[in-house]
């Protein structure tokens, strides 16, 4: 396993977390929901990191690996009037990982983060630590200090 920049980041500012590396299917339709079924936990809490554009402008939203976004919550939660996917080249340039392995901690460039509201109040959530077939344990409330992010509702 890599010390992504996630990790180190997560490290050096005293963030204790968990690792689990799983057998990463790079043919699997959702790979949050492969992670979650090869880990053996809730989909609920396996946090997929997704990249959009709210109004042109790059940002970060995390949310479970069963639910799917809401374009208009989206653009809400960022202040914004329309939102959209990230092109996956896009994504990988600016974050540096590689898609499906996109994690929302030290990407490249620094963009808002928003984390639906629902896991939030779980005692643990896994995300992915920036190397596909790899995600950590992290409690909810420190993930969010760490990002400085907000909590919204952005899924269906």
């Amino acid at each position: 396993m890599a010390a992504t920049p996630g990790l180190r980041m997560l490290a050096a500012a005293g963030v204790v977390v968990t690792l689990h590396p799983y057998d990463y299917d790079p043919d699997a339709d959702a790979v949050g929901l492969a992670a979650a079924q090869a880990l053996g936990l809730d989909p609920a809490l396996v946090l997929k990191t997704l990249m959009v554009e709210v109004d042109g402008r790059p940002a970060c939203c995390v949310l479970p690996s069963n639910r799917q976004l809401a374009m208009k919550k989206v653009a809400a939660a960022f202040g914004g009037k329309t939102a959209a996917m990230m092109p996956k080249a896009r994504a990988e340039r600016l974050t540096g990982y590689r898609a499906g392995g996109i994690s929302p901690f030290a990407p490249k460039r620094a963009v808002p983060v928003a984390f639906e509201a629902a896991p939030c109040g779980a005692d643990k959530v896994w995300i992915n630590a920036g190397q596909r077939g790899l995600l950590l344990g992290i409690a909810p409330g420190q993930a969010l200090a760490v990002l400085g992010a907000k909590v919204a509702a952005l899924a269906v």
